[in-house]
């Protein structure tokens, strides 16, 4: 995935940190716009299309979490959070609100541009038609038209329950899932699902799918957040 020639959102109201944005990733060949308050990062969304926001949430004139459910309602561009909390569920509500990624300050460059890189995968992926027929994940394969899953060309058979969590997290194949996500797309009533059942089916769909459920390798967890499937193999 190319950076270069993307354009991105820089929503953020500390001068220092713009004009780090501005200067790094301005280097790899990426349009760079700003905005310091929620309402002018509003008017920018509104009157051009973006490849990509990076939002802070501490914004004078309100949260960037307002912004991140906002652009939901009418556009699928990739949103990351940079941002100096570091609570699990401040991580939580910003991915409920529509963010794909999260990154806590302070961060490297390269783990920014990786990130980034994921999640624009994701949405050219998302944008795709039609879907491949058969999607690889390391040694796992999905063949969505037969319904059939196979690791290592070993055909693993999966519940409707365990093939549903499945097939979400390939739909957002590099992106952590909360367990609130996770539950709504997989039951479609994220209220009377517990985390705890999340973790109880994610447990056996590990023992189906890893080598070593102790050690996943394709489904993996973001602590108290929730779970994300390795990329695909793409070619970059």
């Amino acid at each position: 995935m190319k950076l270069e020639g993307k354009s991105v959102l820089v929503v953020e109201d500390e001068p220092e940190m713009r004009r780090f944005l501005r200067a790094a990733l301005g280097s790899h060949g990426l349009e760079i716009v700003e905005a310091a308050t929620l309402g002018e990062a509003t008017r920018r969304v509104t009157s051009r299309r973006f490849d990509l926001v990076l939002l802070d949430l501490g914004l004078p004139d309100g949260d960037g979490l307002a912004l991140a459910a906002e652009l939901r309602g009418f556009t699928g561009v990739p949103i990351i959070v940079l941002s100096a909390r570091r609570r699990e569920d401040d991580k939580v509500q910003a991915l409920d609100a529509g963010a794909d990624d999260y990154l806590t300050k302070p961060f490297g460059m390269n783990e920014l541009l990786a990130r980034m890189r994921v999640a624009l995968r994701h949405a050219e992926r998302a944008a795709r038609e039609p879907e491949p027929a058969v999607e690889h994940f390391g040694p796992l394969s999905l063949d969505r038209a037969r319904r059939r899953v196979e690791v290592s060309g070993r055909e693993i058979r999966l519940t409707p329950t365990e093939y549903r969590m499945l097939n979400l997290l390939a739909d957002h194949a590099g992106r952590v899932l909360t367990h609130r996500q996770i539950a709504q797309g997989v039951w479609g009533d994220s209220r009377t699902v517990e985390a705890h059942h999340v973790r109880v089916h994610m447990a056996l769909l590990r023992k189906k799918l890893e080598a070593s459920p102790a050690r996943p390798r394709l489904l993996l967890t973001e602590p108290g957040v929730g779970y994300r499937l390795c990329e695909p193999d793409l070619e970059t």
